[in-house]
């Protein structure tokens, strides 16, 4: 099983990057990963293995590289050579850390769709109370979408969800203002009666204040929206654990009491910390694409990289194909 990994894409690339591919291989021993980049850069973190080779590349695609144009310009880019893996089939997964528009693009451009998959969904898997976690999708692959799209998105969290995290026949909810049926704008309303009739566990509507307590383990929107909740869900544990670090510093009394509780603290940091699922797939794409978070540490890129063998093993992409043309059979016969 071969997997390719942009080196030099993330805040702490290629140190981060490195180091989670030395743990993977260490860990699975079915691995064998091609790491794309700065050689010297990367030999500084490294020492030779035999499951681990190097693709030379200085060229590299920055957070500030406008996504479409630097694919296309930047044809020698670590992301670019990553994905060109992929598609050449010299390896079976890919995954970045870097520019997550440029990603998408290369995704799209070079590794290409599934077949009947209109639009991909960025989906990555967040926390729950119970500790399961939930996937959401689309988190900003496609900002508009049309009701047909969240049905893929749907169908495809379903797969991924039953094959790699084996939840059997996962709950699929609709994020809206309201559980009513009827609420919402004209997408929401619309998606809601195609998801009724669609071959998914559809629960009905849910709302974001629910999400993170289990209330369905696929939640399907539009880009915009699952963006907003993604980034908002961010903040929100980023500010908690501030002010909890602020509270228990503010008397003698406190830091004796953050001393007691320090490993249940840091249990909860993990507990809340979506990383510790892996990266966020690109759905739809005819290979496994995974982006990694921009800040992800060594443990994270691990993590990503055992998301993406599962993805393998699971054969997500295949039966993602396999359903959608199934679906378009159907479609046809009723016609």
């Amino acid at each position: 099983m071969k997997i390719a990994i942009d080196a030099m894409g993330g805040d702490h690339a290629p140190e981060a990057i490195v180091q989670g591919a030395v743990e993977a291989v260490s860990q699975m021993e079915h691995v064998h990963i091609t790491l794309v980049g700065d050689e010297k850069q990367i030999r500084q973190y490294m020492a030779d293995h035999e499951r681990i080779d190097i693709i030379q590349t200085d060229e590299t695609i920055t957070a500030d590289d406008e996504p479409v144009r630097a694919v296309r310009r930047k044809k020698n880019s670590s992301l670019v050579l990553m994905a060109n893996e992929v598609k050449e089939n010299r390896a079976d997964a890919c995954i970045s850390a870097g520019n997550t528009g440029a990603l998408m693009s290369a995704g799209l451009f070079v590794v290409g769709r599934i077949p009947g998959i209109d639009r991909p969904a960025l989906s990555p898997t967040l926390p729950t109370t119970d500790g399961t976690g939930f996937l959401l999708l689309d988190v900003g692959a496609n900002v508009d979408a049309k009701a047909h799209n969240l049905v893929q998105y749907a169908m495809m969290g379903s797969i991924y969800m039953e094959n790699v995290r084996k939840i059997p026949n996962p709950a699929v909810g609709l994020l809206n203002i309201g559980t009513e049926e009827g609420k919402g704008n004209e997408l929401s309303r619309k998606a809601y009666s195609y998801l009724k009739e669609a071959q998914v566990n559809f629960v009905g509507n849910v709302e974001a204040r629910d999400i993170l307590l289990g209330s369905a383990d696929v939640v399907v929107t539009d880009g915009f929206s699952g963006n907003i909740a993604l980034k908002t869900i961010e903040g929100t544990a980023m500010t908690m654990f501030s002010m909890l670090k602020q509270t228990f510093k503010s008397s003698l009394k406190t830091k004796m009491a953050a001393g007691m509780v320090k490993g249940d603290l840091k249990g909860l940091q993990n507990k809340m910390d979506y990383s510790e699922y892996g990266g966020a797939g690109l759905f739809g794409l005819a290979s496994p694409v995974i982006k990694a978070h921009g800040s992800s540490n060594s443990r994270a890129v691990s993590n990503a990289i055992q998301q993406a063998v599962h993805m393998i093993e699971n054969d997500v992409t295949g039966t993602i194909q396999t359903t959608v043309q199934a679906m378009n059979d159907k479609k046809g016969e009723d016609e």
